[in-house]
């Protein structure tokens, strides 16, 4: 089976409403189709690549192509894994968790989207929290990091609930205009402190030593 020679495809986070984990091809599909229906207001650029300037169909063949591009430039040493998120069987959105050299690091960085019908409703606080459990519990991190621009508000709201702390800014350019960036950091101390969601972990253990750890 596939799973034998990629077992990823078996990795499952589970939270009292959401499943997160690798689409199939037609759960892929449908990823693409609610990024091309919209995932944000158009005069509030969230994406420091601000991939959702394109026509819809561009979009999401940028969501195919970038789901690929991952798994297919996936090493122990770097790799970034984007779990489509899915609630009541519906795909919602994409959640996903990176890092470089995470044995040595413990570090993980996030980044996620919603479709535009499934914001202001707690999930983006929900699959964040999922995901949190994997690096920290599953994984063995020490920190996680995030950011958001100054205008979205709804990012920033979902750190703060989960315990992230300032931690610097960029200053991006982004559609011609500086943008400041702000940078958050989650130490292991304040995720314990702060975690409320219940978080289930099913198929990690064989994924290990594709992130760099081993299974001992």
């Amino acid at each position: 089976m596939l799973v034998d020679h990629f077992p990823l495809l078996g990795l499952r986070l589970r939270t009292p409403r959401l499943e997160l984990r690798l689409p199939d091809t037609e759960e892929l599909a449908a990823l693409a189709d609610l990024a091309a229906k919209g995932i944000h207001a158009p005069d509030a650029m969230p994406f420091f690549v601000p991939w959702t300037d394109q026509p819809p169909a561009d979009v999401a063949r940028s969501v195919v192509q970038h789901h690929w591009l991952r798994l297919g430039t996936w090493t122990p040493e770097h790799w970034s894994l984007n779990l489509t998120v899915f609630r009541a069987g519906d795909v919602v959105g994409m959640q996903s968790i990176g890092a470089r050299d995470l044995a040595v690091s413990r570090e993980v960085h996030t980044g996620s989207w919603l479709g535009l019908r499934h914001q202001g409703q707690g999930i983006g606080t929900e699959m964040r929290a999922a995901v949190l459990r994997l690096a920290f519990d599953g994984l063995g991190a020490e920190h996680a990091t995030s950011g958001a621009f100054e205008h979205n508000l709804r990012s920033s709201g979902v750190s703060r609930k989960l315990g992230y702390e300032p931690d610097g800014i960029h200053r991006r350019v982004v559609r011609g205009a500086v943008t400041v960036e702000r940078r958050l950091r989650l130490t292991r101390a304040n995720w314990e402190r702060h975690r409320t969601t219940a978080v289930t972990i099913e198929g990690l253990a064989p994924c290990l030593p594709l992130m760099g750890l081993t299974t001992g």
